[in-house]
């Protein structure tokens, strides 16, 4: 029925994405009982907004308040981190002992092998199970077993100004390296827009964009059997074309290896960019800058690509503390009232039956079709190894330097530190 339901089944899926407390309750809370009796739960969220107006802390504080309201025995302390930060700040949190009962962020299968997590079924009720999309609650498992309880999906194409295009003498939208490359140059030398093409490989979500890239010249983050391949010789050969083809010639940002997703789909929506890789968050933005753009599949090195990045983040409890019975009442309501809320605040495809159907029958959502489009045949992050979020971390730091220092080197740096956190786990 839904075009979300030819997903791989069996894929794992990860993901797509403003430090300190930024509480909608008091910051700081402790598991238990507060001071007036009531049992606090914590929740450390990602933040997802671009500006201040669709920060995540809105939507959070509004969940809040409906589900105090409701259950006047719990309070929710909700603290939204920013994605650069995200990991680090819940790492040292772990280490500390200071761990949230809930958290929203991009991978779990480092805190599956720790223990530390309660099994989805334990969390959530048998109705709130059976409205995920049947895919996406199937790459939460490890092992046949459910513990990442997903929160949203989306994958990406490439867009492009129209009219940055059209001024350029570009008459249709780039299918290979070789014609966004010479799309570029045509947009440069007319000076059509300031950057030709955004190329993000700042540590907001490097292993994204590169993996795009990957994946057009038949590589990737792994191979087949999901062992890292981060410097094998294709990857390699994709840092060195964009080098020679993007970087040194003036035709992206002077420094990928700092410039962050944010960054880039500000500028496009403020029509400074003429094409660059997004997802379905860029749609409103685009639309909020009155650009005139389109989207089409995303270039690989000799057509256009037959599998493209599809990511999901993730919801997932902890079992420390003594707060389950009243998790489980929080996530059944946040998933079963307030889900459409956050996929339309965001523009985010659905990992609900319920939000799907509702966006796909009120008329609003024909953007999003591309992106459903994508989905089928998209190749998601290794997020069910264990060792992921380490080797995730590790290339947000790094692997843009690939795209202008020595690629072999920079990506064999990275291969070493993922085969080591592969035998750590």
């Amino acid at each position: 029925m839904k075009q979300p339901r030819r997903l791989p089944p069996a894929r794992a899926v990860g993901a797509l994405v403003l430090i300190g407390c930024l509480g909608l309750t008091a910051c700081g809370g402790s598991d238990g009982e507060s001071s007036d009796g009531k049992t606090t739960i914590k929740l450390v969220a990602a933040d997802y907004g671009d500006k201040a107006s669709n920060a995540s802390k809105l939507y959070w504080r509004d969940v809040v308040k409906d589900f105090e309201k409701q259950n006047p025995g719990t309070k929710v302390d909700v603290q939204v981190i920013n994605w650069n930060e995200i990991d680090k700040q819940v790492k040292t949190m772990i280490q500390s002992g200071n761990v949230p009962d809930l958290l929203q962020t991009g991978g779990y299968a480092d805190k599956v092998a720790d223990d530390l997590l309660y099994k989805a079924d334990e969390v959530t009720s048998a109705e709130t199970r059976a409205n995920l999309i049947p895919s996406f609650a199937k790459a939460g498992e490890v092992d046949g077993i459910q513990y990442g309880i997903p929160w949203v999906s989306s994958t990406r194409v490439l867009f492009y100004n129209k009219t940055v295009l059209k001024e350029a003498g570009v008459k249709a939208p780039p299918k290979t390296w070789d014609e966004l490359a010479a799309a570029a140059k045509k947009i440069k030398s007319k000076k059509a827009a300031d950057i030709p093409y955004a190329l993000p490989l700042g540590p907001e979500e490097a292993q994204g964009e590169s993996m795009i890239w990957e994946l057009g010249n038949g590589g990737g983050h792994t191979d087949g059997d999901g062992t890292y391949q981060l410097d094998s010789a294709r990857n390699v050969e994709t840092f060195k074309w964009l080098q020679d083809n993007l970087v040194k010639p003036g035709l992206t940002y002077e420094n990928p290896a700092t410039t962050d997703r944010k960054t880039a789909f500000a500028d496009f929506a403020a029509g400074k960019v003429g094409m660059l890789n997004g997802h379905p968050s860029l749609v409103r933005m685009a639309k909020g800058g009155k650009v005139d753009y389109g989207v089409t599949t995303i270039p690989g090195r000799n057509g256009p690509l037959k599998s493209t990045l599809g990511v999901a983040d993730w919801m997932m409890a902890f079992k420390d503390g003594d707060n389950k019975e009243e998790v489980r009442k929080f996530l059944d309501f946040t998933y079963s009232e307030k889900m459409l809320k956050f996929d339309e605040m965001y523009n985010f495809m659905p990992v609900t039956e319920d939000a799907l159907e509702t966006m796909e029958s009120n008329g609003k959502h024909k953007d999003l079709e591309p992106f459903f489009q994508q989905l089928p045949n998209a190749s998601f992050y290794p997020v069910g190894d264990p060792a992921w979020d380490v080797v995730s971390a590790e290339m947000k730091k790094t692997v843009g330097k690939a795209a202008q220092e020595d690629p072999k080197k920079v990506l064999g740096d990275l291969q070493k530190k993922a085969e080591e956190a592969v035998a750590d786990k």
